[in-house]
């Protein structure tokens, strides 16, 4: 089917979409001058601000693809959100005004929910337990968006997720205490702060530094990278340094736009693609740790919570779960996700 699913009723864009993290579009094909074969021009958005790690990225993809198709796929980059959030990005491929984006999982949920399920807090304890899951999730999260009418044409990520904030956040009530951002129309993010008795505060990604500024929201959540990136670090005091969600991402393109380039140029696209995400992802990761420390180093406080409060956040999750049904994943989805991860942390392959 060529339409979203439920997802898109209208997009609701999930709880961590974080800085992040990152992201293409592809627009107009244009005739080349000669007439003598098409050439295509692709643009390009992303939330990714110009001057970042994932924006180098995108350029090095962007020049090599234009290399190996001689000029005749070309791709125009919109950085920084210039083209709204990801649920303008994916309203403006819907109708035809961009035919690709670069999205995290809370734009991904929207074209299949069940990718949602990757967004469960505390699934992962590190980044082999990521690699592995995605590893074997791969042909079916790729299958159920192509059936969905678009194209994956490689995973990325912004990493894990922490609470930062201008107060110490180190137990679940002390989020009853301050003014908390939340993602607009985030399901899993709403059903975790109401059972918390939190009355959270939507905005969209370019409003919530407005907001750490004029003091309407005390305490946000992002990935350490994005906290640099748009600049939210320079407003927040704290850190509490418990990693609670991890965020992928993945760049995706409209299905009928994809298939009408030459066979050659889809797999040179595809090839370039999985490669330059797979390698910027070490780089994310290695910058999300200098992140931390840079963010330390200009008077930003670790707070690091003990075992037992830890432990009341992942109670609040599960007390959460069972508001949410399967309102944004099946079970079927979340039994096969949890039996990987079981077979890895006995050693399975």
């Amino acid at each position: 089917m060529n339409t979203l699913t439920r997802g898109e009723k209208m997009e609701r864009p999930n709880i961590i979409k974080i800085v992040g993290l990152s992201l293409l579009v592809f627009c107009l094909f244009i005739p080349s001058i000669n007439g003598a074969e098409k050439r295509f021009s692709i643009k390009i958005a992303t939330l990714a601000p110009e001057g970042s790690s994932w924006m180098k990225t995108f350029k090095a993809l962007t020049d090599e693809v234009m290399k190996k198709t001689e000029n005749n796929v070309q791709f125009k980059i919109y950085p920084g959100g210039i083209l709204g959030d990801e649920r303008d990005m994916l309203r403006k491929m819907r109708i035809g005004q961009i035919h690709a984006a670069a999205l995290t999982a809370g734009g991904l949920g929207v074209l299949f929910t069940d990718i949602d399920v990757l967004q469960i807090p505390f699934l992962f304890q590190n980044y082999g337990e990521v690699d592995y899951l995605l590893t074997k999730m791969d042909t079916y999260f790729k299958t159920a968006i192509e059936n969905n009418g678009y194209i994956l044409l490689g995973w990325t990520e912004a990493g894990f997720i922490y609470l930062m904030s201008n107060t110490p956040i180190s137990r679940v009530s002390d989020l009853k205490k301050v003014k908390v951002w939340i993602w607009e129309d985030s399901p899993m993010s709403k059903a975790i702060f109401n059972e918390a008795g939190v009355a959270a505060i939507p905005l969209s990604i370019p409003d919530v530094l407005i907001g750490l500024q004029t003091g309407l929201v005390d305490v946000v959540y992002t990935p350490p990278t994005g906290a640099i990136a748009l600049q939210w670090f320079t407003k927040i005091k704290y850190i509490t340094n418990v990693p609670l969600v991890y965020i992928v991402g993945g760049i995706v393109i409209k299905k009928d736009i994809f298939k009408k380039l030459p066979q050659p140029s889809q797999n040179i696209i595809l090839e370039s693609c999985q490669r330059h995400l797979a390698q910027s992802k070490t780089v994310t990761r290695n910058e999300n740790q200098e992140a931390l420390k840079v963010m330390e180093k200009h008077g930003v406080k670790i707070i690091s919570p003990s075992k037992d409060q830890i432990d009341e956040f992942k109670m609040l999750w599960d007390r959460a779960k069972d508001r949410l049904g399967t309102q944004c994943f099946s079970k079927k989805v979340f039994d096969e996700v949890s039996s990987h991860l079981e077979r890895y942390r006995k050693g399975g392959k």
